[in-house]
C-alpha cells in the first residue's frame, strides 16, 4: 500500500475515532455541560491522546461485571432496620434528609447517640478500646492504611479480637492502601483469622483498563462493632503524621462514636461493599438492629457512588444551605465545587446567612489548591468567609447549620467526591451532637487567618491563569 493511501486511510480512522467518541461524551446519561464541553474539548484538540484518555477516564464506571456483583450484593440487602419505626423528619432540613433517603432507601431513625472523639490518637484509643471489648463482630473499611503506628495498633487489636473467637472483616481500597495490601502485616491479619479483602483491587490494572474506569476509588471509612457501635468521619487508619505526605502534617481528622439505629445502616454499607467484592453472605447481621435509645435524635446515613445517585453529595449540601437561616460552617480540605454549589453558597450569603468556609492553606494536592482557589472571587464578592487553616492538613469534613443540623462523613466537597468515589455520610439533627462538632470547627477557625477580599484581588495574573485552568480541567478528572 502506497504511503499516501496509508495516511488517508489513518486519518479516516481517527476523524471516526474522534466523532463517535464526541458523540458518545455528549450523550452520556447524568454528566453536566461543563463536563460535556471540557472532554469535547480534549478529544477534538489533543489528535489521537484526546480519544484515549476519554476511553481510559471519561466512564465513570468501575466496569460491568464489577458494577452487576456491587448492584447484586444491594440487592440481596434489606434496607429497613429490622423492628425501628421511622422517624419524623425535622421541619428544618426536611428536604435534606429526603434526598440523602433516597439514595439508598434507607429512612431518617430515630434514638441514636453520639460522642464526639479527640485528636487522632484519641480516636484510634476509642476504636482500639471497642475492639478489645468486642463479641461478635468487628468490622474495618477505609481507603488508606498504613504500617503506621496506628495502622499496626488497629491491624493487632483485630488479630487478638479474631483469635478470641469475634468474627472481624478488614477491606481497604486498593489504591490508597497499596503498600499495606501487599506487607507482611496484612498477610498475618489473614493469618490469625481475621476475613481481608480489597475494594477495587488494582492488579493488572493495564489490562483492567479497557473493563472499566481504574481510577474509581472507595472512599469510605467504615467502623463497626458488634453490630450496635458505629465510628464515623474522615478519620483513615494512619498516623496523624501520615508519612507518605509528611511535609503536609498533621492531618487533623473528626471522628464521632455512634450508637442506635443509625448503625444498622451503617453495616449494611458496609455488607454491600463488602459481598460485592467477593466476600462472604453478610446477611444474616442484619436481622437485627440496634435498640432506640429513650432521649436519642433522628439520623440518617447515607452512601453515594458513581452508581448510587452521583449528584446527592452535592444535593444535600445545597438544600442544607437553603435551610440556613442564621449560620452555616463548613471544613473541607478539597474544595472543587459545580458552578450549582458555587451559586448556592453565594445565594446563602447573600441573603444575609453567616456562611463560613475553612479550607487547608496548604493542600496535598496542587491541582485540587488551584481549582479552589478559582471560585473565590465570586465567593468572597457574595459574603462567603474563607480562613486558611494553617497549623497542617485540615482534612476534617464537616457541616453545621444553626447549630441543629450537622453532616459528617468522608465526603469531600469536589467532584472526586460528588462522582467517582464511594464515600459514606451521617447526617443528624441534634443541637448536641452539632454544638460539639461547632465547637471542633470554631478550634479549627482560630487557627485559619482569613482571606481578605483585596488579598485575592492582588493574584498576579499567572496565577489567576493557574487558578481558572485547573478549575476548567476539573470537570475532566
Amino acid at each position: 500500500m502506497e504511503t499516501g493511501a496509508l495516511v488517508a486511510i489513518t486519518a479516516s480512522v481517527h476523524y471516526l475515532l474522534q466523532a463517535g467518541t464526541t458523540v458518545r461524551a455528549l450523550t452520556r446519561p447524568g454528566r453536566d455541560p461543563a463536563s460535556r464541553l471540557a472532554w469535547v474539548l480534549v478529544i477534538l484538540s489533543v489528535p489521537a491522546l484526546g480519544v484515549a484518555l476519554y476511553l481510559l477516564l471519561g466512564e465513570v464506571s468501575p466496569g460491568r461485571r464489577r458494577a452487576l456483583r456491587l448492584r447484586d450484593s444491594r440487592a440481596a440487602l434489606p434496607v429497613t432496620a429490622p423492628g425501628i419505626g421511622r422517624s419524623d423528619l425535622p421541619e428544618q432540613g426536611r428536604a435534606a434528609f429526603a434526598r440523602a433517603e433516597a439514595v439508598n432507601r434507607f429512612a431518617t431513625l430515630p434514638g441514636n447517640e453520639a460522642r464526639l472523639l479527640g485528636n487522632s490518637d484519641e480516636a484510634v484509643d476509642a476504636l482500639i478500646a471497642d475492639i478489645e471489648a468486642a463479641r461478635e463482630s468487628v468490622h474495618i473499611l477505609v481507603y488508606i492504611w498504613l504500617e503506621d503506628r496506628n495502622g499496626t495498633r488497629l491491624a493487632e487489636a483485630l488479630m487478638r479480637a479474631a483469635r478470641r473467637g469475634v468474627t472481624c472483616r478488614a477491606m481497604a481500597d486498593g489504591l490508597g492502601s497499596r503498600r499495606l495490601l501487599r506487607s507482611d502485616l496484612w498477610r498475618a491479619m489473614g493469618a490469625a483469622g481475621v476475613k481481608t479483602g480489597i475494594a477495587f483491587d488494582t492488579s493488572w490494572a493495564f489490562a483492567r483498563l479497557a473493563l472499566g474506569r481504574v481510577d474509581i476509588r472507595n472512599h469510605r471509612k467504615i467502623f463497626v462493632i458488634d453490630g450496635r457501635i458505629a465510628h464515623i468521619g474522615s478519620q483513615n487508619c494512619a498516623d496523624a503524621a501520615f508519612l507518605p505526605k509528611a511535609k503536609f502534617a498533621p492531618w487533623v481528622d473528626i471522628m464521632l462514636r455512634v450508637e442506635g439505629p443509625v448503625v444498622w445502616q451503617q453495616q449494611a454499607l458496609f455488607a454491600a461493599d463488602w459481598m460485592g467484592q467477593g466476600g462472604d453472605d453478610m446477611a444474616a447481621l442484619l436481622k437485627h438492629a440496634p435498640p432506640c435509645a429513650p432521649q436519642g435524635f433522628p439520623a440518617l446515613v447515607f452512601g453515594t457512588g458513581p452508581d448510587l445517585s452521583p449528584g446527592a453529595v452535592p444535593d444535600v449540601v445545597g438544600l442544607l444551605l437553603a435551610a440556613a437561616r442564621d449560620e452555616v460552617v463548613i471544613s473541607t480540605p478539597y474544595f472543587v465545587p459545580n458552578p450549582g454549589l458555587v451559586e448556592q453558597l453565594r445565594a446563602t450569603a447573600i441573603r444575609g446567612v453567616s456562611v463560613t468556609l475553612i479550607l487547608p492553606a496548604r493542600n496535598d494536592s496542587r491541582m485540587v489548591g488551584w481549582a479552589s482557589r478559582s471560585s473565590w472571587p465570586a465567593l468572597l464578592e457574595a459574603g462567603v468567609v474563607i480562613r486558611e487553616y494553617r497549623p497542617g492538613l485540615l482534612h476534617a469534613k464537616t457541616f453545621t447549620v444553626d447549630g441543629r443540623l450537622s453532616l459528617i462523613g468522608s465526603a469531600n466537597l469536589d467532584r472526586r467526591s460528588f462522582e467517582l468515589n464511594f464515600e459514606n455520610s451521617l447526617l443528624i439533627a441534634n443541637e448536641g451532637v452539632t454544638a460539639s462538632i461547632r465547637a471542633r470547627q470554631a478550634e479549627y477557625v482560630a487557627k485559619a487567618p482569613t482571606v481578605s477580599p483585596e488579598s485575592v484581588a492582588n493574584w498576579s495574573l499567572p496565577h489567576r491563569l493557574l487558578c481558572n485552568a485547573a478549575a476548567m480541567i476539573s470537570p475532566v478528572l
